[in-house]
């Protein structure tokens, strides 16, 4: 990964800050509450991230590791999404951030109703400086996609583990079967 002025003092600030909300508030609610303010505070720059952490590959959106706490106590990805983009319906099996640095995305939640999956009505739209939650407790099921077919977008996820590593799932749309997966990371 090239590193850049911006990219070391604004990912060190955050990480550093990270570092001390989750020693001062290690419960998931503290957790993604100061996350939230924090994530704001990063997404505010487009100036930071990579040049190599910001490609979008033709086919599939990508997962650039951009930092890994030692403890797994959380991690630090941005993804990104090429025209037309999407993932499948998942979850993450922790909690998470979602930041909107460069274009816009939709996510539209899942819930399981007797073994069913469940769409909710309508569709979250995500733009630049806005974040959103996930997690097993408050709703962790969902579907993302690129809100647009002619232009990259980019988002910044944290998560309360190494994402990288988790045995997490993704749904079948009809019946609702879960498919256990780990991502990875495409840059690792």
């Amino acid at each position: 990964m090239t590193t850049t002025p911006a990219l070391a003092a604004r990912l060190a600030a955050f990480v550093r800050d990270m570092d001390a909300a989750i020693e001062a508030s290690p419960c998931e609610s503290g957790a993604m509450l100061a996350c939230e303010a924090l994530l704001r505070e990063l997404i505010a720059h487009d100036d930071w991230l990579p040049e190599d952490c910001a490609r979008p590959h033709p086919t599939y959106y990508q997962q650039y590791l951009l930092y890994r706490d030692p403890a797994d106590r959380y991690s630090v990805v941005s993804f990104v999404w090429g025209p037309g983009q999407r993932t499948p319906i998942h979850d993450h099996g922790t909690w998470g951030v979602i930041g909107m640095l460069r274009g816009a995305e939709f996510s539209r939640a899942y819930a399981k109703v007797d073994g069913r999956l469940v769409a909710a009505p309508t569709e979250e739209r995500l733009e630049p400086g806005q974040t959103a939650l996930v997690s097993p407790t408050a709703g962790d099921i969902h579907l993302v996609r690129n809100a647009f077919d002619d232009q990259v977008s980019i988002s910044i996820h944290v998560y309360g583990t190494d994402i990288g590593k988790q045995t997490r799932h993704v749904f079948d749309p009809g019946t609702g079967a879960a498919k256990p997966f780990v991502s990875g990371y495409a840059n690792a």
